[in-house]
């Protein structure tokens, strides 16, 4: 499956970069590129675009204006080099957000996020045959296998080979070793956040904010500057203050 993809960016050399990660992933099919959103307009539509990549600072109108204007079957992963817009992506529902200057990696990892999203779009599935998502999860440790539930979940810290799985009601976190990275994995978004290269939150289970830092007891988990007005903001939708 190849996925009709379409760049909009006002700085050529970005344009230039996103063109050639895109030509060299086989499984992307460049259709578009424009130095305005106002020049794209007339012609995303019609080119079916799949996949855009986004700026977001652009003249005149910019990427997250444009974003109303766009196919609701049109994944967006927006492109900045400002890592501040990144609550706007989250509002905006889009699928990705990656800050410039892009790496090769990162833009396979978007791109790879948009493949399995129209894998499973596309795939025609009665919707009671469909998977559930997954309530709970097995984890190995001290040569048991012990079974968590999902909604048990304080939050994880993750140590050099370990993580820590800190659940409510228990005194003592479930000690595993495995990688954050891999339960990351195992754990829904947005349900947990990775707010910090070393933890992982359940955002229903945030109670107190204090200085920046996510408190849980005596436990203060600091939060990475990208994700702070992420944090923020889902505190703000639910604020009646």
């Amino acid at each position: 499956m190849k996925l009709r993809c379409a760049i909009i960016d006002d700085e050529p050399l970005a344009l230039d970069l996103l063109e050639s990660y895109v030509r060299k992933t086989d499984f992307l099919q460049l259709v578009g590129r424009y130095n305005s959103a106002v020049s794209a307009m007339e012609h995303v539509r019609e080119e079916a675009v799949d996949l855009l990549f986004l700026d977001i600072q652009m003249p005149d109108l910019t990427g997250m204006e444009f974003a109303k204007y766009v196919d609701k079957e049109t994944r967006i992963v927006f492109t900045t080099a400002f890592s501040q817009y990144a609550v706007e992506g989250y509002r905006a529902n889009a699928l990705d957000y990656l800050l410039k200057p892009v790496s090769y990696s990162a833009f396979l990892e978007a791109a790879g996020k948009a493949r399995e999203w129209f894998r499973l779009s596309r795939t025609s599935v009665p919707e009671a045959s469909l998977p559930q998502a997954p309530d709970c999860i097995f984890v190995k440790s001290e040569y048991r296998t012990v079974r968590i539930d999902l909604k048990d979940i304080l939050y994880v810290e993750g140590l050099k080979d370990y993580v820590k799985i800190y659940l409510a009601g228990q005194p003592k976190p479930v000690l595993s070793l495995m990688s954050m990275k891999a339960l990351e994995e195992y754990l829904p978004s947005p349900q947990f956040l990775r707010v910090h290269r070393s933890f992982i939150v359940q955002m229903d289970k945030i109670g107190v904010l204090e200085r920046g830092r996510i408190v849980f007891g005596q436990t203060y988990i600091p939060v990475s500057e990208s994700n702070k007005e992420v944090i923020l903001e889902y505190i703000r939708q639910r604020s009646v203050l």
